[in-house]
């Protein structure tokens, strides 16, 4: 099954250069490149949505991590929301939604992972957000790592973020108190008066961070949501509970920096407190995505989950742009690039 509009050629962003510190535009080169053509039971796919996150930035370094190094001239990686428009798979017609991690391109093949989206049910956009890996990132972090009891005090940095927004709002709705640390007094105003959480520390409005923490957390912490690391990672450690619990998500802080950035030692803190600390990657907990992604549609659908997102115009070529801007902290919500339009007749919510 194809579809009658599939150009010839399409537009997509490569790694040009390994970035010494902040990414700029030469980094990135945006070059013209045929469409692929699927092969047996693949797909192609039209990229609509072009999910940023500031793990990319991690790939573009020569360095072992958890996942393979972006090679110089390799399109960049991401995830996209798009639309099926050729299919050599039984399990996909022309015209379904769909995501998958197809990279910064306008076109992508899939070999049958991509995860079927139903555009009744949410803004399609959503499926690169919170009903998809940032929101399984905040249900997995906070659930299962922090363990949040009733009457906790639950703190999340880059609050206003894609998985920061969503971890508060779960620590609400586990009967914590949400504590929200962002940049600047708007971000500060939307976690507070559009999320509902219970406080938030503006980290640009002031020298002492961590006694604006303290004067948040009156009672201490007892879970931190990391996604940032440095110096805002130090003001709430200091403020941290005996038997607490920190889930290590990011150091988004630390992502463009050449060398490591001295700060107060910690392990003090979490010997004497007892306090567990665990990193984690989202995919550790795949086998359960079914059961996760279920409950937050649903709490979504019932107004329980709120979310925010950031969309740049533009299309492709804006993604190098928009990604240097997201590791500086200029999006306001959930980034993304609208590559293409969305096909007509998806239901607007």
């Amino acid at each position: 099954m194809t579809s009658p509009s599939i150009p010839k050629t399409q537009r997509r962003v490569v790694l040009a250069n390994r970035p010494a510190g902040e990414p700029s535009g030469q980094d990135f080169r945006v070059e013209e490149a045929p469409v692929p053509e699927p092969g047996p039971g693949q797909i192609l796919v039209r990229a609509i949505y072009l999910s940023l996150d500031p793990y990319m930035r991690g790939r573009m370094r020569d360095v072992v991590s958890y996942a393979p190094v972006v090679q110089i001239g390799e399109v960049m990686p991401g995830g996209i929301v798009g639309e099926v428009v050729k299919s050599n798979s039984p399990s996909y017609k022309v015209g379904d939604i769909v995501e998958e991690r197809l990279g910064w391109q306008e076109y992508g093949v899939s070999s049958g992972g991509a995860r079927k989206i139903d555009p009744s049910l949410a803004p399609i956009s959503t499926a690169n957000g919170i009903l998809g890996m940032p929101g399984l990132t905040a249900y997995f972090g906070l659930l299962e790592v922090g363990q949040p009891k009733p009457g906790d005090t639950v703190v999340v940095s880059a609050a206003s973020g894609a998985v920061g927004q969503v971890v508060g709002q779960l620590a609400k709705l586990a009967g914590c108190r949400a504590v929200g640390i962002a940049g600047g007094a708007k971000k500060c105003a939307f976690v507070k008066d559009e999320l509902g959480f219970d406080a938030c520390v503006d980290y640009k409005a002031g020298s002492d961070l961590t006694a604006a923490v303290k004067a948040a957390c009156p009672d201490g912490v007892d879970v931190y949501f990391d996604n940032v690391g440095g110096v805002v990672t130090d003001a709430v450690i200091a403020n941290i509970n005996f038997w607490a619990r920190v889930a290590i998500c990011g150091s988004i802080s630390q992502y463009n920096s050449d060398t490591t950035e001295m700060g107060p030692r910690t392990p003090g803190f979490f010997v004497g407190r007892r306090v567990t600390s665990r990193g984690f990657i989202v995919s550790d907990f795949l086998t359960r995505f079914p059961f996760a992604m279920t409950r937050l549609g649903k709490w979504v659908r019932e107004g329980k989950l709120k979310y925010r997102e950031d969309i740049v115009d533009g299309g492709i070529a804006k993604a190098p742009e928009a990604f240097i801007g997201l590791l500086r902290g200029d999006n306001f919500g959930k980034l993304q690039v609208r590559v293409g339009p969305e096909p007509t007749g998806i239901p607007r919510h």
